[in-house]
C-alpha cells in the first residue's frame, strides 16, 4: 500500500514488475519535444527517477542525488528524471539547481509513463516515488513503489542492480 504524508492512496496504471519488457512511453521534454524511452542509448542501463514534482524538498533532494550519480555513470548509463512539472518549471529548476547529468521530462500531457508503469496517483494526477533500472536488453530488472511518497527512495537498492548490469 502506498501513502501520501501518512494517508492510503490509489496508483492508476499497470504495475511494473521485475523481469518484464519495459514499455515505450512519451513525455515531454523541456522545449516541449516529444521525449521516448526508444530514443534512449540501446547500449545503455536505463535508470528512471520517478518524482511528484521538482519544486519539493524531497524531489529535488532525489533530483540531486542522481544528477551526481549520473555524472559518474554516464558512459554506461542514461538516467532520467520524470515529473508531472510543466517544462518551463522543470528548465528552470534545472538551470537553478545545475541539473545537467540527467534528462529531466514531463508526464503532464498525457501520463503515458504513469498509466503504463503504475505511477499515476488518483486524483491528484501526479507521479507517486520510485525508481527503474531497466538492462541494456530492455529488460526490467528493479523497481521500486516508494510506500511513502515524501520519503526518498532506496538509492543503494537502485544503484547496486545497476552495478551488476554495467
Amino acid at each position: 500500500m502506498i501513502k501520501f504524508a501518512g494517508n492510503p492512496i490509489n496508483v492508476l496504471g499497470n504495475e511494473t514488475k521485475v523481469g518484464e519488457k519495459a514499455v515505450d512511453f512519451t513525455a515531454v521534454k523541456q522545449d516541449l519535444s516529444p521525449f521516448k524511452l526508444s530514443d534512449l542509448d540501446t547500449d545503455k542501463v536505463k535508470v528512471i527517477s520517478v518524482a511528484p514534482s521538482i519544486d519539493t524538498g524531497v524531489c529535488s533532494l532525489q533530483t540531486i542525488f542522481f544528477n551526481q550519480e549520473a555524472a559518474k555513470l554516464k558512459d554506461h548509463v542514461d538516467l532520467v528524471t520524470i515529473t508531472v512539472d510543466l517544462p518551463f518549471a522543470q528548465k528552470r529548476y534545472c538551470a537553478a539547481e545545475g541539473i545537467d547529468n540527467l534528462t529531466v521530462v514531463s508526464d503532464y500531457q498525457a501520463h503515458d509513463f504513469g498509466m503504463k508503469y503504475g505511477f499515476l496517483i488518483d486524483g491528484l494526477r501526479l507521479l507517486t516515488r520510485g525508481v527503474v533500472v531497466i538492462d541494456k536488453d530492455n529488460t526490467i530488472k528493479h523497481v521500486e513503489y516508494v510506500e511513502e511518497v515524501t520519503n526518498e527512495p532506496n538509492y543503494d537498492a537502485a544503484l547496486e542492480v545497476v552495478k551488476t548490469l554495467i
